[in-house]
């Protein structure tokens, strides 16, 4: 369904909403996200804060944001909103979120946002190394989707050659991944430019509503594919990871099985469940993973 404006959401629903907040004044809504029915910031008699919702409380979107609402409290509140408060009404799941103010990084070569990236993704992975949390793990999620095994099944006619000649090679990496991938740490799972905001010389994390138990590893490894994206060279991409302690301490062949891995996620979904951003994404991790197997 399409992105609901305040007026156009249910009385019960905005009288819900202002059960919490106080009178709303004024409301502002995003220019990205698509994993919620509304999503605004709301300037309320008693504050500014973030508001997201799903209309369908009982349905599998509103378990993403059942889970986002359950691990917020053990989030490192440096680097993550706090949550205010959830209501439910007329059938709608609501979450008020403190208000992070400020703009989507820039991920590009040279961007002055990097630096300050790097520093939340570190605080980020520190706040987290001793967190207990009851939540799914992507290694399963990536043993289900086992994604270069379902291309190699059926492999599609623009597979590149060197892929479609070495299908086996990188199916063999995929396994490797979800084997080095579990992990009983919490990490994000979605970093990317519209989940990090930059303001006042710092970077707050938003959305966890991906979050998974694993190898904490993994987020730095979809950033090398997001700054690969924006415009880094793969060298350049692992030279920025490489200041991070977390990416330091991981293993040679880690990186790689995980570059490959991603590789096959982002080809599969791309032909799968096309969006206009994958493709591009695709591009972006199979140099990365090309590079990890110098190639």
């Amino acid at each position: 369904m399409p992105r609901s404006t305040w007026e156009a959401l249910p009385v019960a629903v905005r009288t819900a909403i202002e059960r919490e907040t106080g009178r709303v004044h004024d409301v502002v809504l995003p220019d990205a996200g698509r994993n919620s029915d509304f999503s605004a910031t709301l300037h309320t008699e008693t504050g500014t804060l973030f508001c997201k919702g799903i209309a369908d409380a009982d349905g599998k979107r509103a378990r993403m944001h059942r889970h986002e609402a359950a691990v917020n409290p053990l989030l490192p509140p440096e680097v993550a909103p706090r949550l205010l408060w959830r209501a439910e009404a007329d059938g709608w799941l609501l979450l008020g979120l403190e208000h992070s103010p400020g703009h989507h990084v820039d991920l590009s070569p040279g961007s002055t946002d990097l630096d300050l990236v790097r520093e939340a993704v570190s605080a980020m992975a520190a706040g987290l190394s001793t967190v207990s949390v009851d939540a799914p793990s992507l290694a399963e999620q990536w043993a289900r989707l086992a994604a270069w095994r379902r291309l190699a099944k059926d492999a599609p006619a623009d597979l590149d050659t060197w892929a479609r000649d070495h299908i086996d090679e990188l199916t063999n990496w995929e396994t490797t991944a979800v084997e080095h991938v579990a992990g009983s740490t919490l990490a994000h799972t979605d970093l990317h430019a519209l989940n990090l905001l930059g303001n006042g010389g710092k970077v707050q994390i938003v959305d966890w509503a991906w979050s998974r138990n694993a190898n904490p590893a993994v987020d730095p490894a979809f950033l090398v594919t997001r700054l690969i994206e924006a415009g880094h060279a793969p060298a350049a991409a692992e030279t920025w990871a490489e200041q991070l302690p977390l990416w330091q301490r991981t293993s040679a062949e880690t990186k790689t099985a995980f570059a490959v891995a991603i590789w096959g996620i982002w080809g599969y979904l791309e032909r799968h469940q096309p969006l206009a951003h994958r493709p591009a994404l695709t591009a972006a991790a199979r140099s990365w993973a090309r590079f990890r197997l110098d190639l």
